[in-house]
């Protein structure tokens, strides 16, 4: 074990090792049963006589800081007890405290509940994917040639904007599966959706600016603007999506989930997208445009972005999240040209670039149509999982309404039960395994929000999700 030991300026040498090697054990860092280095490595490291650390050794021992192990080395004694460590807490809670607005975000819902990290035995939490029928194999293959590449054996860092081959790939990607028109010169990579909208945020407002959100909506994107000293106003939505009107003029940025709402699931109406368009080009705002799943439309024709309606206003953002994994973390924002130079700034200061070797393997995965092929597949998968889950709430679930959707991973359901009859059914479901998510979780302002709850069906597979629902009809009935 290397020890950092600081000797610079000191004299009573012995008695500095001494006192260092006593705060290191009772802070933590030491063990019980970690073995210090031998008295010669040490003093040679730290340029000292062997004795000096010799006789630190000894009165460390003598305090019962240390125990020899004849033929084994000098250890930590495994009778210390490292009640410093809670001391030191404390003490770093006392003498530094976070801003405000964290200890609000922290008891928000979003964070305080549990998380993705957890699993659970029927999972019906929204935002969720099938990771087990991901072409895993491929990938891996692809991201050991990235791994061999010259580019990545030099250990240079790559462009902030992300690798060419890869923003050439979305844009590609975008044009023909979304319609979406922009240059790859205009394509960041960054590392998913929520840091695609910190960098977004950051280069566009100031402190006490006002922005606009959808009430019910995505908690973390409120959460970031919230963290960012920003006036975050939830504006309510209804079966048209986000109502223009209720927009406060003052608003300098408008954040929306258009082709599938988050979480009621509805399509945002061609009048309600140019109204929209046509509001941020009379208040010069800017609209930032959430396309988290829309890749996942079973029936209907596809509804094209708000960028194809105003290019110039609209900042478009995705991740491969949901068509892919979320534990890859890539995602990318396609800014006005106007914009591109300060957001690939602030990606710079913010963190560089994402993994270069995942990028390039990302990029083959695009190219070589292992993509496509990829949310091809899915979204038979995520189909047959949505109509089944439909019709066993059209059938069992009588006082519950299912919004109609075309596309996505989830269902959400809306009913005249209470709040909190649905929370109390939820955490009855929480113990015995099954993970839901009820509507009150996305609330975005004080203004009420339909009651319901959000059915997620990515990763759940469909022979387990009549039963599933069969133990929550059970855990509602129980509530009542």
């Amino acid at each position: 074990m290397a020890l950092h030991v600081s000797l610079i300026g000191r004299k009573d040498l012995s008695g500095e090792i001494f006192r260092q090697l006593r705060a290191a054990i009772r802070a933590g860092r030491l063990r019980p049963g970690d073995r210090l280095p031998p008295s010669r490595e040490l003093a040679s490291s730290l340029d000292v006589a062997r004795m000096t650390v010799t006789v630190a050794y000894e009165r460390l021992a003598s305090e019962g800081y240390l125990t020899a192990r004849v033929g084994a080395g000098t250890y930590v004694s495994a009778k210390f007890p490292p009640l410093a460590i809670r001391a030191g807490r404390h003490a770093t809670a006392a003498g530094l405290s976070p801003r405000r607005i964290w200890d609000e975000l922290n008891a928000a819902p979003a964070l305080s509940q549990p998380t993705f990290a957890r699993t659970a035995r029927f999972d019906f939490r929204s935002g969720a994917v099938d990771a087990s029928l991901f072409p895993s194999e491929i990938w891996r293959r692809l991201l050991r040639r990235q791994l061999r590449a010259d580019s990545i054996g030099t250990g240079a860092y790559g462009a902030a904007a992300g690798q060419a081959n890869l923003r050439v790939a979305i844009a590609r990607q975008l044009a023909l599966s979304r319609g979406v028109q922009g240059s790859a010169e205009d394509v960041t990579v960054t590392n998913g959706t929520q840091q695609a909208l910190d960098l977004t945020a950051r280069v566009l407002l100031e402190p006490g600016d006002r922005v606009a959100v959808e009430s019910p909506g995505y908690a973390p994107a409120r959460l970031l603007f919230a963290s960012l000293g920003l006036r975050v106003e939830g504006i309510p939505v209804d079966a048209e999506g986000l109502v223009v009107g209720a927009i406060p003029k003052d608003t300098r940025l408008v954040y929306v989930t258009p082709s599938h709402q988050y979480p009621l699931g509805v399509a945002m109406s061609l009048q309600r997208r140019i109204a929209l368009s046509q509001w941020a080009d009379r208040h010069k705002a800017a609209i930032l445009e959430d396309d988290y799943d829309s890749e996942f439309r079973f029936r209907d024709r596809p509804i094209e972005p708000l960028q194809t309606l105003n290019a110039a206003q609209v900042i478009y953002v995705g991740s491969f999240s949901k068509t892919t994994l979320p534990t890859l973390r890539l995602g990318f924002v396609l800014t006005p040209p106007s914009l591109t130079a300060a957001v690939r700034a602030a990606k710079f200061v913010a963190d560089w670039h994402a993994p270069l070797p995942l990028q390039g393997a990302m990029a083959r995965f695009l190219d070589d149509g292992h993509f496509a092929r990829h949310v091809r597949r899915m979204r038979a998968v995520y189909q047959e999982r949505h109509d089944l889950l439909t019709n066993i709430l059209a059938r069992e679930f009588k006082e519950f309404r299912a919004i109609p959707t075309v596309a996505g991973l989830h269902v959400s359901a809306v009913t005249d039960v209470s709040e909190r009859r649905l929370d109390e059914t939820v955490a009855r479901a929480a113990k015995i395994g099954i993970a839901i998510h009820p509507l009150s979780r996305f609330r975005a302002s004080r203004e009420p929000i339909p009651n319901g709850l959000v059915f997620g069906y990515g990763a759940i597979a469909v022979d387990r999700i009549e039963q599933g629902l069969r133990i929550l009809r059970r855990c509602f009935e129980e509530s009542g």
